[in-house]
This record gives structure tokens, sequence and C-alpha cells, in this order.
């Protein structure tokens, strides 16, 4: 029996066989596109969005304890300036690997003042804001006022006895363009998900009784240490 060559089935099974290449090209081509926006979204998020960060240490208690998971706003500042106690992240002087968050208390061109009570003034007024979870017993560097400049902003730790902030040369006032983003929900603990409160609370307010209690404490304190000393 002879073999017949049939041209017409050859045809097809080689356009067939480039169908099935073709095919495979684009299922390529569509998982390397999907890839390439998946990356671009999660690199425009984390960048100009919005990206989560871990609290480590106490120097925001109450208001954020050490482990909390954050979400941090990165977008609104493009939007319009930092306010008066928004919660802000930013690297402290010299070390871009390394970041602090704290509460914003004085703004740009302020004049920022602590007193032996702990009392905080700005432009010579006392400021109620009811953040600290004790009175402030040291003023660090600026027992004196400070103006702020233009791009200038003063920040505490809700914490203030254990924070190392705006009091302290080696951080002192934070320019603008430190600043990242402020943290906006807290998403761990599962049990403590909330929005962080930025504006301000009255829920606690010394009293200048509390702070002429915590002047004496502090002196009573120091007293003994140099005698313990000697």
């Amino acid at each position: 029996m002879n073999d017949f060559f049939d041209p017409k089935a050859s045809d097809e099974q080689i356009g067939g066989t480039e169908k099935e290449k073709v095919s495979i090209v684009k299922e390529v081509g569509s998982f390397f596109l999907y890839l390439f926006v998946i990356l671009a979204l999660t690199f425009f998020v984390v960048h100009y969005v919005g990206q989560r960060t871990v609290v480590s240490g106490h120097s925001m208690e109450t208001t954020l304890q050490d482990g909390d998971n954050l979400i941090i706003d990165k977008i609104s500042y493009r939007f319009h300036d930092p306010e008066r106690f928004d919660i802000v992240i930013f690297p402290p002087q010299g070390d871009e690997d390394t970041y602090y968050i704290k509460r914003i208390i004085g703004l740009p061109g302020e004049t920022v003042e602590i007193d032996e009570f702990g009392q905080i003034y700005i432009n010579g007024k006392i400021l109620e804001e009811g953040f600290g979870r004790e009175v402030i017993e040291d003023m660090g560097i600026w027992d004196y006022p400070i103006t702020l400049a233009d791009d200038e902003f003063f920040v505490l730790g809700d914490n203030r006895n254990e924070s190392e902030d705006s009091r302290f040369g080696d951080v002192g006032p934070i320019k603008r363009d430190r600043i990242l983003g402020r943290a906006w929900v807290r998403i761990y603990p599962f049990d403590n998900i909330t929005v962080l409160n930025h504006k301000y609370n009255s829920d606690h307010i010394y009293s200048m009784e509390d702070r002429q209690k915590a002047l004496e404490d502090s002196l009573y304190y120091l007293e003994n240490e140099e005698l313990e000393e000697d």
C-alpha cells in the first residue's frame, strides 16, 4: 500500500501547534503583566499611600503599646500640613534606618515653653491637651522658650518621662520634610483595633496641684539620690 501525503491535514496540524504556542506566549505575557501591576501597585501604596509598622518601645503609652501594629497614612500630608496632636512618624537626625513615633505639640512659627511644673505653653498661653501619661519632670535642653522655624514641629511622646523627643538635642524640632506620615489605624492586637485619636483630649488634664506634687516628688528623689552618692 502506498503512503499518501495530505497537505490539508498537515496545514491543520501546523496551525494548531502555532496557535498553542501563541496561547502559551499570551498566558506567560498576561502573568508577567499581572505581576508587574501588582508590584507597581504595592510600590505605590507603600511609598505614597500607607504602610504597616510595628511600635517598639513605651514612649507613646498609654495611647500606643509596645508591639502594636499600625497603618501609617502617607498621603494626607500631600494635601495639607501636619496638625497639632497628630501622631507622626519620622527618622531622627542622622539616622535613616530608625523611625520615631511622637505627637505634634508645637507648630511652625510658634514659641514653645515647658515650665518647672511641666506645663506646656504655646505663644505664652497654657496648652491644654491631656495626652501626657504623667507630668513632665525633665524639660531637657529647652529650659527656656524656643521659637520654631517656618518648617519645624515640636513633638513629644505621650509617656513624657520615658520619651526621647524634641526636648533633647539628638531629636530636637522636626523638619517638615522629615515627617513620613501619621499613625492612622491600629490593626493589632485584634481586640484593640481602632482609629487613633489626633484631636484634643480632655480626659486627663493635670491640675496645678498635680504638677506641684510631681515637682516636689522629683526634687525629693534628686535630693535622696545625692545623699546616697555622698
